[in-house]
């Protein structure tokens, strides 16, 4: 009997499509796998320069020489326009002028958040150095306590000046108390045979 072979085709066909398919499956989802992103960005900003250029234009939108300059550049403008020259180019009520602020306001709000969203990182890693340093002092501070501790402890175990001095003359009067007590009993000693003598030449 003759073996079907067609049938057994696709069906290794869909066993193998099957199997790689659990594999990539398997491979996205393994942790020690990094994920490739193959998509290119159209445009790639420069996140720390854009910051930069943010937080120079908002110090500088903040400083008394923007405000000067503003205030000199609308007054020459509503001048210009309402003063009945042939070139204004934005008559009362001055929708250019407005279309500017509105566009400048636009653009300002974001690079101010911007300056502040870096200036609070930079606050937070300052914090964070700040605690840590706090942490290392106090852990020297407290190793420092301790070996002061101890040594304070040897130092009254030890030996003072005073104390050695007052040992000496606890010494030097007990000493003195003993050699009064050997004279005594020495002189004792010689009265006694000069007493027995004494006696004797009596009784002759």
């Amino acid at each position: 009997m003759a073996k079907d072979f067609t049938s057994d085709q696709p069906r290794e066909a869909t066993l193998a499509d099957r199997s790689t398919k659990e594999r990539h499956v398997k491979d996205r989802t393994r942790l020690d796998t990094p994920v490739v992103d193959r998509k290119k960005k159209a445009i790639d900003f420069d996140g720390d320069r854009v910051g930069e250029i943010a937080e120079s234009i908002a110090r500088f939108l903040g400083t008394g020489k923007y405000l000067a300059y503003q205030t000199i550049i609308v007054l020459a403008w509503v001048a210009l326009n309402i003063g009945g020259f042939w070139w204004n180019w934005d008559p009362y009520p001055f929708i250019l002028l407005n279309l500017a602020f509105s566009t400048q306001a636009a653009y300002a709000a974001p690079l101010i958040l911007l300056a502040q969203n870096r200036q609070e990182d930079r606050d937070r890693a300052a914090v964070a150095e700040d605690r840590r340093r706090a942490e290392e002092t106090k852990a020297d501070t407290e190793f420092l306590a301790r070996e002061i501790a101890g040594v304070r402890a040897i130092v009254s175990e030890a030996v003072t000046r005073d104390y050695l001095r007052h040992e000496l003359e606890d010494l030097t009067d007990v000493l003195n108390r003993i050699e009064e007590r050997f004279y005594e009993a020495t002189d004792a000693d010689h009265e006694e045979p000069e007493n027995s003598s004494d006696k004797s030449q009596s009784a002759d």
